[in-house]
């Protein structure tokens, strides 16, 4: 074979690694960022509802004080599976071996019945301990939500099979959408139980968002329904191929539960690493508010509930990119482990960084620019929420970061560099978070947090540098680049905001809505056509950048 032929092979592989990498993420990010949308927008409704700014702050301080353990509970009952199923389906599917991908769903949906049996248990016994250490005015409340949420582990970690499942088949369609439709049941059933509760029957506040928290095991039930229904007709389709399985390799029942834990387990830690970080923030604000300020228990309550609730539904829809990526990264790094393609995995590993940096680069900086109005959108006018939403902004740079980075590495089998990196970046965090507290107050938790974080994604960076060896050089460039045009595109963003600010009362919902909407615009503009003009776009995207760049006569 020519060396024309193998390189022309090589580009082809490269291509349809890439087109796979993109069509994935496009799923799982539009799922995604449609789901955290939702997420983020209920909010207006359901606060209204709640009562005055201080009844829903507290409100939204006390869901939140159930969801961060929550979280943490969930990442150990599903404990890693979707990345770890689809991990171990993808690897066998791509040696043809369809029959032992069957078993190894079959055999993870009975070991996730247990756990999430032994998680809800847990979790329901432990729900006083943790409501009595958190950032809330009331123990007894903190328990009832704490417990209320407990319920929805019995089901979602059998969900999580299912969709790691479907993902060992490198489709991501059915799992976008279902994450999508349990989202949708979820804040409808949300919305519905705190109106009747507070505007219907005068009901209190520690019911309603009890029962919005149950919303969480409704959305799952309707999302699992469809789920068995999309594997119902997948197991059909597949069932001729598992029957033509050449049957080369033998695993036994025992092999595949073990292969399931170990590969598990790796997933769950890394995959925890922000409820970590969390979990770190509320066992500590409130002790260490309570030693070096002369704020009251209901004042640390609201600006933790800023913080951590307010604004992090806010950056959410902007990390979703880095969990979509890291969600389709997974089979394709273990596809290309499969078949010892070390120079594929290099490349895998260099464009899936770029990719991230060239959408969450400018998404968090955009955010941050925008911060006064969105938040005001979103809850009421507020300096402080504004400050803490730019920091938190800024935050999800490091969190995206870190999602995509430590899921590759583990999906290329080193997952030890992975925990070691989270490791070393929580005792960062735990170190400097009481003295940045102690100086900045609330924004300091937040600035712990990106050290923490930073650290983290350095260390499994050069962990990944020495498993394959990619080009840092091309990549520190690139990111360079892609921050330059960010800051352009950021610089005009808030130009025109100020402009705007001219006609418009920030202090208006709508007429912020309306800011946040022509200063979007402005800036996906600029940027886009920054990429594009520069074909930066050509270089991490391909051969559909270049394409539009063509249309639009860029």
């Amino acid at each position: 074979m020519s060396n024309e032929m193998i390189n022309k092979k090589t580009r082809q592989v490269e291509s349809d690694t890439q087109s796979k990498m993109l069509s994935g993420s496009a799923w799982m990010s539009a799922a995604s960022i449609i789901s955290r949308l939702l997420g983020a927008l209920y909010i207006v409704p359901w606060m209204a509802w709640m009562g005055d700014k201080t009844t829903a702050d507290a409100a939204n301080a006390l869901y939140n004080v159930g969801y961060t353990p929550y979280a943490l509970f969930l990442s150990i009952a599903t404990a890693g599976v979707p990345s770890a199923i689809a991990k171990q389906v993808s690897h066998y599917n791509s040696i043809g071996e369809y029959g032992i991908s069957r078993d190894i769903y079959k055999r993870g949906l009975q070991v996730m019945s247990i756990t999430g049996l032994v998680s809800a248990v847990v979790m329901f016994l432990l729900a006083p301990f943790i409501a009595a250490n958190s950032p809330t005015a009331s123990a007894a409340d903190g328990t009832q939500v704490i417990r209320t949420l407990s319920v929805a582990l019995l089901l979602i970690p059998t969900m999580s099979v299912t969709r790691g499942y479907i993902q060992g088949y490198q489709t991501m369609a059915p799992s976008a959408i279902s994450q999508v439709l349990e989202q949708i049941v979820r804040v409808i059933f949300m919305l519905a139980s705190v109106f009747l509760i507070r505007q219907v029957f005068d009901g209190s506040v520690v019911d309603a968002v009890s029962m919005s928290t149950f919303g969480a095991f409704v959305g799952a039930l309707a999302s699992m329904a469809y789920l068995v229904y999309v594997v119902w007709k997948k197991q059909l389709s597949t069932k001729e191929a598992a029957a033509q399985s050449p049957n080369n390799v033998t695993v036994s029942t025992n092999q595949i539960l073990l292969s399931i834990v170990k590969t598990a387990i790796p997933f769950i830690i890394i995959g925890a690493g922000i409820t970590i970080a969390q979990l770190i923030d509320q066992f500590t604000y409130d002790p260490i508010m309570k030693s070096v300020s002369d704020y009251t228990p209901l004042q640390i309550q609201r600006t933790y509930g800023v913080a951590a609730a307010n604004a992090h539904k806010l950056i959410m829809i902007v990390l979703s990119f880095g969990s979509s990526m890291a969600i389709t990264s997974v089979p394709l790094i273990s596809s290309l482990m499969a078949k010892k393609d070390h120079k594929g995995l290099s490349r895998q590993f260099n464009n899936s960084i770029q990719l991230l940096l060239l959408i969450i680069i400018p998404a968090s900086i955009g955010m941050a620019a925008v911060a006064e109005p969105l938040y005001t959108v979103f809850y009421q006018h507020d300096d402080f929420g504004t400050s803490i939403t730019q920091w938190s902004s800024i935050m999800t740079i490091f969190l995206g970061l870190y999602t995509v980075v430590s899921i590759m590495i583990m999906s290329a089998n080193r997952p030890r560099a992975a925990m070691n990196g989270l490791f070393f970046g929580m005792i960062i965090k735990l170190i400097l978070q009481y003295p940045l507290i102690d100086y900045f107050q609330t924004h300091g938790m937040i600035m712990s947090t990106i050290v923490g974080f930073g650290v983290s994604s350095l260390f499994i960076i050069r962990a990944m540098y020495e498993t394959e060896p990619f080009d840092l050089g091309l990549l520190a460039r690139r990111t360079l680049l892609i921050t330059i045009f960010s800051l352009i595109m950021a610089v005009a963003a808030v130009g025109i905001k100020e402009f705007m600010y001219l006609f418009i009362p920030v202090s208006d919902r709508f007429l912020a809505l309306l800011i946040v909407l022509v200063v979007a615009f402005v800036g996906v503009v600029i940027y886009g056509y920054l990429i594009l003009k520069s074909k930066l776009a050509d270089k991490v995207v391909g051969s559909k950048a270049a394409s539009l760049r063509n249309k639009l006569k860029i």
